[in-house]
C-alpha cells in the first residue's frame, strides 16, 4: 500500500513562536470575554505585535487589564501546544474555516493550546505556554467609526 504524502499550503512568513502562540491566547481570550470573532487583522513580530477586534463599544480600562491578566494566567498554566492534521470536513466540526485562503489544501492543520484554544494554523509555536514569557498590552485604541479595538502587545 502506497503511503500518501500530505502537502499543506506554503507559508511565506517565519513567525517568532512565543509571540505567535501569544496571539492564539489573545484571540481565544477575546472570543471568550467579548464573544467577538478572532482578530480581523494581525501583525505579529518579535518585538511587538498588534491585533484588531470588532467590538460594538470601547472596553473599559479594567477590562483591558483583565485581558492581560487572563492571557498571563493561561501562559503560567503551562498548557501543551499541539498540532494535528485532519480533513477539512473534520476540522470544520471543530473550528471556523472561514479564513482559509482560496485554494487551501484539503488537509488542515489544527493547533491546540491545551483545552483553551483551537484554530487552523500553519505557523510555528512553542511546545508549552510557559515558554512564552509575560504578555503585556502596551497600548490600545478604539475606532468609533469602524467599531475596531486595536491591541498592541509585547512579551517580556
Amino acid at each position: 500500500m502506497e503511503e500518501q504524502r500530505i502537502q499543506l499550503n506554503e507559508h511565506n512568513k517565519e513567525e517568532y513562536p512565543p509571540m505567535h502562540t501569544a496571539e492564539h491566547l489573545l484571540n481565544a481570550t477575546m472570543v471568550k470575554m467579548f464573544g467577538c470573532p478572532r482578530s480581523s487583522n494581525a501583525h505579529i513580530e518579535r518585538k511587538k505585535s498588534k491585533c484588531d477586534y470588532r467590538l460594538p463599544t470601547r472596553p473599559e480600562e479594567e477590562r483591558m487589564r483583565e485581558i492581560e491578566d487572563k492571557v498571563n494566567e493561561v501562559i503560567k498554566s503551562d498548557l501543551p501546544v499541539t498540532a494535528e492534521l485532519m480533513t477539512r470536513e473534520e476540522a470544520g466540526h471543530l473550528v471556523s474555516l472561514d479564513r482559509l485562503p482560496p485554494g487551501a489544501s484539503d488537509t488542515v492543520r489544527i493547533v491546540r493550546v491545551g483545552d483553551y484554544d483551537a484554530c487552523a494554523c500553519i505557523g510555528r509555536h512553542v511546545e508549552r505556554t510557559s515558554e512564552i514569557g509575560t504578555f503585556r498590552i502596551i497600548s490600545h485604541d478604539y475606532n468609533e467609526d469602524s467599531h475596531t479595538l486595536r491591541i498592541r502587545f509585547k512579551l517580556t
